[in-house]
């Protein structure tokens, strides 16, 4: 096991999972939380980690570092940038707390990316565009994130030009499998998620 302390472990969960009707991070998998079974990922490449989340009584039983948004609604890219300034490294690997299916091999090969740079941001993109919630950020991305919400602009790709970004393709690894980025917004898209799962891995309901 690979482990590299140079580099945060950033889990974002401070979405409001309106569409799920409950935290959605918290839906169970075979008696695991869903942010759990992420998290058992992340620990494969990194100790160093941290949950930005508005909720921490929620996570307290992780026994895990909590921040709050340093901006208030200003959605997933300020929760990047809380991130960002919170974190004791130089670079962090970003990902959403609903996203099942994260393999700690690709976030290695993410991570090894950045070395062959110089890079600000490593981000995946798929057949849907860029995935900015399962990627690496560094400190050179605060600024031009604080002109972003400065502006009222909250879609996160739009810094992206105003930094070194490194693109990983599925072409670039075999560890870039589409699912891998699947993320549960929804409660159909938390029975996709169990049915890719597979009978082997139970079929628990959220709580």
């Amino acid at each position: 096991m690979l482990v590299d302390d140079s580099i945060t472990g950033v889990i974002l969960a401070g979405g409001k999972s309106r569409r799920f009707g409950e935290n959605k991070a918290l839906s169970l998998f075979n008696g695991e939380r869903l942010i759990e079974r992420l998290l058992r990922s992340v620990r494969q490449v990194t100790t160093k980690l941290l949950i930005v989340t508005n909720s921490p009584e929620e996570y307290e039983f992780l026994n895990i570092p909590m921040v709050g948004d340093l901006i208030v609604g200003a959605g997933s890219l300020g929760g990047i940038f809380t991130g960002i300034k919170s974190m004791t490294t130089s670079s962090g690997i970003f990902i959403a707390c609903d996203m099942p299916f994260i393999r700690p091999e690709f976030l290695r090969y993410i991570i090894e990316a950045a070395r062959g740079g110089p890079f600000d941001a490593v981000v995946p993109m798929s057949d849907h565009g860029f995935e900015p919630l399962c990627a690496l950020y560094t400190d050179a991305c605060i600024e031009p994130i604080e002109r972003r919400l400065a502006a009222g602009d909250l879609k996160i790709v739009r810094f992206y030009d105003e930094v070194r970004v490194r693109t990983i393709h599925a072409r670039d690894t075999s560890q870039f499998v589409p699912e891998m980025l699947f993320n549960v917004n929804t409660r159909s898209d938390y029975e996709e998620a169990l049915r890719l799962i597979g009978p082997a891995d139970g079929n628990e309901t959220s709580e």
